[in-house]
């Protein structure tokens, strides 16, 4: 019978006595984060993370080990009892080393889950690899073409492999092109709001895809004669062929509620004021199609890069022979550019960059197949002049060299005084980059882009930026990135809300870069098996046409380049508490710095893996083992600083374990984890 009254945040309930404060929140609803309390064992009272505070002393208190007494008064959810918690989490995060998320899906512009539809096309389950890279990818079929593969930079099969990531991208393209035809969202119903989406490239799409996931109908309105932006209009259709992007864009008419006008021109055709009357919300992705400066006298006589690329694509590919060619850049627009030139029939395509081939911005898949393709570089050269002498253009350059590091991080190009030189060509085309032209009325940072809340994409009104309009010219998938956010930003705004991106806590050792061979930790057996080769049509073929230069990988070949993937992500990943408590109360390892030890993971049980980097020495699996199982496999050793947990006399685990794996289940953190990720789960 109750014979306790107390309060917990001004509520007065019933206890009995000898009850914990943590029982009796339990008893009535109220939820208390606890890693180390569990109810099949004594208590540990170790983590702190229960903490609660008593209002009458001012004193905190751990919840699940203080008794409660009459008339007691209790705070659970105040500012005090928050700072509290994250402190213990922080402390925690401290001392923890690990990866909640692999780094090639937190390398993703898009955070797409890499790991996840890497497994899925593995073992051949397309339909479900589409699904899963859908979640992020609106547009895998291009993105699985042209993306720079930021995931592969951090894969960590380059640790493994030198220089040879898991051929990630190739994934994302099989997928998408065995399985889009048949393949559609499950989708909820359609609402009565409407948005208006101005730009009808990466970001707008993006937008509307993930508006219509929401049941939110929107209006594509496109400036050019057909939709895609820069993939149907800036990337060259041996990259990207034109049908893939069609059939991505026609895939809304599967979806329902997504209606596309084009040649629409924002302030011509429409008007952002009227825009904002007729729609719930307006989203602007326009774009970066202004061409870039190169700062030289006469430059008015070279062709902008986006814009001639531009001009070819309108042309359906069958524009004229652009004689010699000079095209001034280093970025992926002018690797597109020298490309499209010899394409075109040009037998003389040079590239001038002002400084070396290692500073280039542009991919160097990109500068090695211009390089086999017959392109001439010409480096730490500055054109300065334009002119136009008896039909031809003539380009002055001067020499340069490199000086200290600029804010890029790379060395300044400095001119070499009196290095001028002069060359002679049919077609002079800058490739500098891209400006946007901002609508007017929207405010502009001192780059001329969009300013808006990167939280959400919100500009001002009803109006809603995503893209290239608000980064300046950036790739594809960080384009749908944009969208997607965009889009969630408007479906809070239509339901009176804010939307903020949720604190996602990524716990990491560093890059894999900082990694050995010896310090990763593997699931399975290590194979030798060097990256899958994507398959090149002829050279002749590739400098005298636009059909794509590769093939997609077969079946076969995607499921052996699945077998690198280390699966490096937490086996905990979607169960750890720890991780879903330092996102609740905001708290990361950044917070308390200084020296953590390291230890080897234990791997020699064949299904169970100790990894103690992870372990917060809570002691569950120590008394679970004990108290539950009858059994005295863990404990805890050294003590102070160096006090871990690891196996009686340092033995390995029996194998008999395997068939138990209680530790397992009430390990709060996965430093006792099964080697199988599906049995993990």
């Amino acid at each position: 019978m109750s014979n306790i009254k107390l309060k917990i945040d001004e509520q007065e309930y019933s206890a009995e006595q000898g009850q914990t404060i943590l029982e009796v929140a339990e008893d009535n609803g109220i939820e208390i984060p606890t890693m180390c309390h569990n109810g099949r064992i004594s208590q540990t009272t170790s983590c702190f993370v229960c903490v609660v505070k008593n209002k009458e002393t001012g004193q905190f208190m751990p919840s699940c080990s203080t008794r409660v007494d009459d008339g007691m008064e209790i705070e659970v959810e105040s500012d005090d009892v928050f700072e509290m918690r994250q402190s213990a989490l922080n402390l925690l995060l401290s001392e923890h080393i690990g990866d909640c998320e692999a780094p090639c899906t937190i390398a993703c512009p898009a955070h797409a889950q890499v790991e996840e539809y890497i497994r899925e096309g593995k073992n051949g389950n397309f339909t479900k690899a589409l699904e899963i890279i859908k979640r992020k990818i609106p547009l895998p079929m291009s993105i699985g073409r042209v993306c720079p593969r930021f995931c592969e930079q951090d894969c960590r099969r380059n640790v493994v492999d030198e220089g040879q990531p898991v051929a990630i991208n190739d994934f994302k393209r099989l997928a998408a092109d065995k399985e889009f035809d048949n393949y559609l969202e499950d989708l909820p119903e359609l609402q009565d709001s409407k948005v208006a989406v101005v730009g009808g490239g990466p970001a707008g799409i993006s937008a509307a895809y993930y508006l219509r996931r929401e049941g939110i109908r929107s209006d594509i309105y496109e400036k050019m004669p057909k939709a895609g932006g820069m993939l149907q209009y800036g990337i060259p259709k041996f990259r990207l062929p034109k049908h893939f992007v069609d059939k991505e864009i026609q895939h809304f008419d599967k979806m329902g509620g997504v209606d596309i006008f084009t040649n629409q021109e924002l302030g011509k055709d429409i008007q952002l004021e009227q825009l904002k009357k007729d729609y719930d919300a307006v989203v602007l992705a326009v774009g970066s199609w202004k061409p870039g400066s190169m700062y030289a006298e006469g430059e008015e006589l070279a062709d902008g890069g986006i814009k001639w690329l531009e001009n070819v694509a309108r042309n359906d590919f069958s524009a004229e022979n652009p004689g010699k060619t000079i095209v001034v850049g280093g970025g992926n627009t002018a690797m597109d550019c020298v490309r499209t030139a010899v394409r075109l029939g040009s037998d003389e395509v040079y590239c001038y960059y002002r400084r070396t081939e290692k500073q280039m911005p542009a991919e160097q898949i990109e500068i090695d197949e211009a390089k086999e393709e017959g392109v001439q570089f010409k480096f730490l050269s500055q054109p300065t002049k334009v002119r136009k002498e008896n039909g031809q253009l003539i380009v002055t350059f001067k020499k340069m060299e490199l000086g200290e590091k600029d804010a890029s991080g790379r060395r300044r190009p400095i001119p070499i005084e009196g290095s001028e030189y002069d060359v002679k060509a049919d077609t002079v085309i800058a490739a500098i980059g891209q400006k946007t032209i901002a609508p007017e009325g929207s405010k502009t940072n001192k780059w001329g882009d969009i300013e808006i809340n990167e939280e959400n994409g919100y500009m001002a009104d009803n109006v809603f930026a995503a893209g290239d309009c608000v980064t300046g010219p950036a790739t594809v998938v960080e384009a749908v990135a944009a969208g997607r956010n965009a889009a969630l930003g408007i479906e809070a705004f239509l339901r009176g809300e804010e939307y903020e991106k949720p604190y996602e806590i990524n716990v990491s050792r560093g890059h894999w870069q900082s990694l050995s061979k010896d310090d990763l930790v593997y699931l399975k057996e290590l194979t030798d098996r060097k990256r899958e080769k994507l398959e090149y049509i002829p050279l002749e073929k590739r400098k005298n046409s636009f059909e794509e230069i590769t093939h997609t990988f077969t079946e076969e070949a995607i499921a052996r380049e699945g077998e690198r993937c280390l699966e490096c992500s937490c086996t905990d990943k979607h169960d750890c508490k720890l991780k879903d408590y330092s996102e609740q109360y905001l708290a990361g390892p950044e917070a308390i710095t200084g020296e953590k030890r390291v230890y080897e993971a234990d791997t020699r049980h064949p299904d169970i893996i100790i990894d103690r980097n992870k372990c917060i020495k809570c002691g569950t699996c120590v008394k679970v083992c004990k108290e539950v199982v009858n059994e005295s496999l863990l404990d805890f050793r050294e003590r102070g600083f160096d006090t871990n947990i690891t196996t009686a006399f340092g033995e390995q685990l029996p194998l008999s374990c395997a068939d138990c794996g209680e530790c397992i289940k009430e390990c709060p953190v996965g430093a006792l984890d099964w080697r199988n990720k599906e049995r993990a789960r």
